[in-house]
C-alpha cells in the first residue's frame, strides 16, 4: 500500500511538473534570429509540418507545448497561411496568435495620374519580378486584350486609360492578369453609367472622352484648371485646329521605344495618328490614366473662347495663362521662352 501510495503521488507531482513545464514555456519569449525575415507558411501545410516548420527556423523552442495546447484547445485547425515576420523574442502563444490571425505580405503598387500603359507595365515588372510570363512586353500583350473594358469602350485597342491611378496592395504571388482587373475595376467605380449618356450629348463615345481627359490630365495637374483646359480642346476640334499637344509625341515615343526623357524635333515631325501637331482631331485612343478630375472636365468642359495656354511662369505655380488670340499667346509664349532660358542657365 505504501508503495502504491508513493507510486500515486510521484505520477501526481510528475503531471504537476510536466504540466507547469508546459504552462511555462508556452508563456516563456525565445529570442531567436529570423526578426527581419519573412517566414512562409505554405498553404495546405499540416499543424504538424507548421511547427516543424517554426522549430526549425528557431522561432519556437520545442513543439511539445505547442502540440499539447493545440489538442486540447482544438486550435490547431486555425492556424492559416502566409507570409510571417516574428518579433525576438516572440512566446510561442504569441506565435500561434499571429498564425491564427494570418498574414498575407502584400507590395504596393504606386500609379500616378498621368502613367502610361508603358509606364504601368515597367512598374509591375520592377515591383512583381517573379510574375510569368516575364518582361514588360508581356504585360503590354496582356493590356492589348480589352475584353475588360468592351462593354464601354469597344473600339479601344488596349487597356490605356482604363487603369485607374491609384495606391494598391497586392499579395506578392499575385499575376499580372489580376493587377489589370483590379485597375479597370478601380476605373468602373470612378466612370459612372450617367457619363456615357453625357458624351452622347457631346456627340462623342466614352472612349473618345477618355481620350480628352487623357490629354488633359497631362496638360495639368491643377483640378479647378482642368474644364478651361477642356474648353481649349473642345474649341481647338471646333474650329479643325490641330491641338498640338506634346505629350502625344512622348507617347509616341514610348510606343516606339525611343523615349530618352526629351522631345525630339523628330518626335514633333511623327507621321504617327497620335501626333496632334500633325493631325487635326483626337489621336487614336488615350494616351495616359486618367483621374475622375480629368473625367468630369472632359465631360463638362468650362465655356470659354480661349484656343492657347503657356504655363504661368509669374505664379509657378504649375497653372496655365489662357488665350483667345494668336497675339496674346506669342507674347504669353515669348514670356515662357525668355524665363526658361534663364531656368537652363
Amino acid at each position: 500500500m505504501k508503495g502504491l501510495k508513493f507510486l500515486i503521488v510521484a505520477v501526481i507531482l510528475a503531471v504537476i511538473a510536466f504540466s507547469y513545464w508546459v504552462y511555462s514555456s508556452l508563456h516563456t519569449p525565445n529570442a531567436h534570429d529570423k526578426g527581419n525575415q519573412y517566414i512562409q507558411i505554405q498553404h495546405g501545410s499540416s499543424p504538424g509540418q507548421i511547427l516543424a516548420k517554426l522549430a526549425a527556423e528557431g522561432i519556437i523552442s520545442s513543439q511539445t507545448p505547442l502540440k499539447i495546447y493545440m489538442k486540447v484547445t482544438g486550435t490547431g485547425n486555425e492556424m492559416q497561411a502566409g507570409e510571417y515576420q516574428f518579433d525576438s523574442p516572440i512566446t510561442p502563444l504569441e506565435v500561434l496568435e499571429k498564425l491564427r490571425k494570418g498574414k498575407l505580405r502584400t507590395v504596393k503598387l504606386i500609379v500616378p495620374e498621368g502613367f502610361t500603359r508603358f509606364d504601368i507595365a515597367k512598374r509591375i515588372v520592377g515591383e512583381f519580378p517573379q510574375n510569368k510570363p516575364a518582361g514588360e512586353d508581356s504585360v503590354l500583350d496582356l493590356m492589348n486584350d480589352n475584353s475588360l473594358i468592351k462593354d464601354i469602350a469597344p473600339e479601344a485597342k488596349s487597356l490605356e486609360g482604363y487603369m485607374y491611378p491609384n495606391t494598391y496592395d497586392f499579395p506578392r504571388a499575385v499575376n499580372t492578369e489580376a493587377i489589370l482587373k483590379k485597375m479597370v475595376e478601380e476605373f468602373r467605380k470612378v466612370w459612372k453609367p450617367e457619363y456615357a449618356s453625357r458624351a452622347a450629348k457631346l456627340k462623342l463615345t466614352s472612349h473618345q472622352v477618355i481620350t480628352i481627359a487623357s490629354l488633359i490630365e497631362t496638360e495639368s495637374r491643377l483640378d479647378e484648371e482642368r474644364p478651361v483646359v477642356a474648353s481649349v480642346i473642345y474649341n481647338r476640334l471646333k474650329k479643325g485646329m490641330p491641338l498640338g499637344i506634346d505629350q502625344t509625341a512622348v507617347y509616341i515615343a514610348k510606343m516606339e521605344h525611343r523615349w530618352d526623357g526629351v522631345i525630339n524635333r523628330s518626335d514633333l515631325e511623327s507621321a504617327s495618328p497620335y501626333n496632334t501637331r500633325k493631325v487635326v482631331g483626337l489621336p487614336p485612343g488615350p494616351i495616359s490614366s486618367v483621374s475622375k478630375s480629368s473625367i468630369k472636365a472632359a465631360l463638362y468642359p468650362a465655356s470659354t473662347n480661349y484656343i492657347y495656354y503657356v504655363l504661368n511662369v509669374e505664379k509657378n505655380d504649375k497653372s496655365h495663362n489662357f488665350y483667345s488670340s494668336a497675339a496674346d499667346f506669342e507674347r504669353g509664349k515669348a514670356a515662357y521662352q525668355a524665363w526658361l532660358a534663364k531656368e537652363r542657365k
